[in-house]
């Protein structure tokens, strides 16, 4: 082998650099702030290789609160050249991996003003940044998260879109549909035992009659929380039935989430 030359050994070293600087690009940040007396902390991911503004997202978690999951799913965002906001929904370090915990943690939200006002929350330090595009926001949300995600629309929130993925679906009122301004993706598994055939055609019903803009594409082979690789270890752990991980679905809607967004957040 013959010994690198000068030349090579640069090459080398600017790509080394160019890869350092590609990975430092990358900023997240811990985010606090308070919300009807509770003291909130979110993530803040974006890349700071530009000074434009950009696009914004918030990224609403499960029910088991804001976890490395939701926190990898805010980077990968940032990676895509979006501002992403992974709102904290409970208060400051509050996760769990026990199942009625969750529930009673997600509980309080269901039905009650605060649900939208908490994200609401989010959102507006999200717009604080000075990083975003005020015009072009979205919010994307996992199980709890999707509920979330709906219900924030609803409230009139300045959205262009909402993604739900594997969410608990929310049928919108005459009143919501008058204030709703985005435009929603609903990924959904086809065998997700926590949703009857029933509330999904009164859900898409609802949104006929609001006459909601949506696209509501089903999974086959996928159940409850299909985009999350931990969903299987979780469902062991926990003896929780009915999630599960589905490597096909979780990509795909991923995919067709960053060609709605490629949609909704066209400069107009």
């Amino acid at each position: 082998m013959f010994p690198p030359t000068m030349k090579t050994l640069a090459l080398f070293g600017t790509i080394f650099t160019a890869t350092l600087c590609a990975r430092a690009s990358l900023v997240t940040k811990t985010v606090a702030y308070e919300q009807g007396g509770v003291k909130l902390q979110s993530y803040l991911a974006y890349d700071d290789q530009t000074t434009a503004l950009r696009p914004g997202v918030l990224v609403v978690p499960e029910w088991w609160g804001l976890n490395d999951y939701i926190k990898g799913r805010a980077r990968q965002l940032a990676q895509l050249g979006y501002v992403a906001f992974a709102v904290d929904m409970y208060g400051a370090g509050v996760v769990t991996t026990d199942p009625k915990k969750a529930g009673e943690l997600a509980g309080q939200f269901y039905g009650k003003p605060l649900m939208a006002e908490r994200a609401q929350a989010g959102l507006d330090q999200l717009l604080q940044t000075g990083l975003v595009d005020a015009t072009r926001v979205a919010a994307i949300g996992f199980c709890f998260g999707g509920a979330v995600c709906q219900t924030l629309a609803y409230s009139g929130a300045p959205l262009v879109g909402i993604v739900s993925f594997h969410g608990v679906l929310v049928p919108a009122s005459p009143e919501a549909a008058a204030k709703n301004q985005a435009k929603f993706l609903i990924c959904h598994g086809a065998l997700d035992p926590f949703t009857t055939p029933e509330a999904i055609a009164a859900f898409k019903q609802s949104l006929d009659d609001a006459k909601i803009d949506y696209q509501f594409v089903t999974y086959s082979g996928a159940v409850h929380a299909f985009t999350n690789p931990d969903a299987d270890a979780i469902a062991a752990a926990t003896g929780l039935k009915g999630i599960g991980y589905n490597a096909a679905a979780a990509r795909r809607s991923w995919a067709l989430m960053q060609q709605f967004f490629g949609e909704v957040f066209v400069t107009k």
